[in-house]
């Protein structure tokens, strides 16, 4: 049995699509992954679902750490989709909070392609969103250990 990265304990479905976290705080989260296949759509540019998802769960794991590692959800994801990213550009993911209330967190994000591998100084904003989550949910029994395992990850960044 292969033993889990951290990007598969933190949130598994950006994990699938390569999604790579950098830093992780309660005022900034960033990362990156590269556009492949796995997250295009049939014009080989990335699928606009992927760019939500990678927003809401970076979002969501700021406002978990705001919250002081509380379980959070989402209520509320607007995106805008500004231009696309090409099979083979690199993504650049940044998220930062608008408003840390002690319900309710407001969450920015920014995606930018940087172009192909190695070519960062090619940066273009793909999109924007806004993220509102709730904070505070009590945890169930099933995941009562996800704070350790996130603050242990956290501490590895």
């Amino acid at each position: 049995m292969n033993a889990k990265s951290p990007e598969d304990i933190l949130d598994l479905p950006l994990s699938e699509f390569g999604f790579v976290f950098e830093e992780a705080s309660a005022a900034r989260v960033a990362g990156r992954m590269a556009v492949t296949e796995k997250c295009c759509q049939a014009f080989k540019v990335l699928h606009g679902g992927v760019s939500a998802c990678i927003a809401e769960g970076i979002a969501s794991y700021g406002a978990v750490v705001a919250s002081g590692y509380n379980r959070v959800a989402g209520i509320h994801l607007s995106i805008h989709h500004l231009r696309p990213a090409n099979l083979g550009d690199s993504i650049f993911a940044e998220a930062f909070p608008v408003s840390s209330g002690k319900n309710i967190q407001v969450w920015e994000v920014r995606l930018w392609k940087t172009g192909k591998t190695g070519e960062p100084d090619k940066k273009k904003m793909v999109s924007t969103a806004r993220v509102t989550l709730f904070c505070g949910l009590p945890l169930p029994d099933h995941v009562k250990d996800a704070p350790d395992k996130m603050k242990s990850f956290l501490s590895k960044l």
